[in-house]
């Protein structure tokens, strides 16, 4: 009798256990794993590392949608980075700016998925460039300017009635007024000539709204936003004006507004 309650007090403690081991078997076997995900996170500026596997030799290289496409090797480890348009040679060494890595990013243009790039914001200072300034004219970036590397015909005739209210400015009064509305709210409405995504976590445009003289470079803005319009969208933009702008490495601005929402 002793031996049977023996055994039955066993066979109860048992039980709870094979009950709770079956459940999470089942689970286990039913769940699928979870879907790759595509994500973009900003490397550290502080690391020497980052920097180092930003610095090599050109081994392979190509232009596509706006961006040059590298792989760098160093020690033998062979890296992915896209830059905006510029001049590089096969061979080439080269070092850039830390930037933002992209798992499973699939470029469009070139019908190529990346396991792993980072898109960085140019080269390192003190980096030989071509002669035009950190990247080529086909960029939205370079030299100080306004916007005179906007992706549009010079032949194309752009009028837009300028926005409404106390903030809002033709994009020549931006130029005109930016020493007094130098980190102040704006609101100016334009055509977008050109959109470049996801660089360093945003968007960039060029809008221009008829105003300004493409000689003087007065006639383009660039505008940085998590919002994506498209180009030849007639859109109002508010956000925050800044006066000579300076990113490093070549990418300064006479006037941008950055933070901008963006409206059709």
């Amino acid at each position: 009798m002793k031996r049977f309650m023996t055994s039955s007090v066993l066979l109860l403690t048992l039980i709870p256990i094979v009950s709770v081991h079956s459940v999470f078997a089942g689970s286990k076997k039913s769940a699928s794993p979870p879907p790759e995900q595509v994500y973009m996170k900003e490397k550290p500026e502080a690391s020497s590392q980052d920097t180092n596997s930003l610095s090599g030799k050109v081994v392979e290289t190509m232009n596509s949608g706006g961006y040059t496409y590298l792989c760098i090797e160093k020690d033998g480890k062979k890296t992915w980075a896209a830059v905006l348009e510029m001049k590089v040679t096969v061979g080439q060494e080269i070092s850039l700016q830390p930037g933002y890595e992209m798992v499973d990013f699939t470029s469009k243009t070139l019908n190529k998925t990346f396991d792993r790039i980072i898109f960085s914001t140019g080269p390192a200072s003190g980096q030989p460039v071509s002669s035009q300034g950190a990247v080529d004219t086909k960029s939205f970036h370079g030299k100080a300017m306004g916007g005179k590397d906007a992706e549009v015909s010079v032949d194309e005739k752009i009028k837009v009635e300028k926005a409404s209210g106390k903030d809002a400015y033709a994009v020549v009064e931006l130029y005109e007024k930016s020493a007094e509305l130098d980190k102040k709210n704006v609101t100016v409405r334009g055509k977008v000539v050109k959109v470049s995504s996801g660089i360093m976590g945003k968007n960039w445009l060029h809008i221009q709204d008829g105003s300004g003289d493409q000689k003087s470079g007065n006639n383009d803005l660039v505008v940085t936003s998590k919002d994506l319009p498209t180009v030849g969208d007639i859109v109002t933009a508010v956000g925050i004006l800044y006066k000579d702008k300076d990113f490093g490495s070549g990418y300064k601005y006479n006037v941008i507004v950055e933070e901008a929402s963006i409206k059709k």
